[in-house]
């Protein structure tokens, strides 16, 4: 008998994997439920069904960029610095050419989808530096 995700269309069950993907992220992170609301424009209700597994509706295209972005992100920290610096990047302040002395977070919450990208091509980047 199927599980109750694999009877869902594929963009479901897509964005499920994201949600729990984020929230296990937001929590390494350590943001609040209203960062996580912000920077990934996601309701509050689709969060508390998330966590409890009884989420079953579709995402934005929008909204799932944001997910896999934000994914990109945390694997990047993880490959590139230690887990000290890993888990805090995005909530400290930063001098970066992108943030100028702000959060990283912040910058993706005010700028939306493009600094979240924005973000990842810059971690993306230290690699080949």
């Amino acid at each position: 008998m199927p599980s109750r995700t694999e009877t869902l269309p594929r963009n479901v069950r897509v964005g499920i994997v994201g949600l729990k993907a984020v929230l296990h992220i937001s929590a390494h992170w350590g943001l609040s439920d209203a960062e996580l609301i912000a920077v990934t424009d996601i309701p509050e209700n689709v969060w508390q069904l998330a966590r409890r597994e009884e989420f079953n509706g579709a995402l934005s295209r929008d909204q799932l960029l944001r997910l896999s972005a934000i994914v990109g992100i945390y694997k990047a920290l993880e490959l590139y610095f230690s887990e000290k610096i890993s888990s805090r990047w995005v909530t400290l302040p930063n001098t970066g050419p992108l943030f100028s002395g702000a959060r990283p977070l912040d910058a993706m919450i005010s700028d939306g989808l493009p600094a979240i990208i924005g973000v990842r091509q810059y971690l993306d980047d230290l690699r080949y530096k």
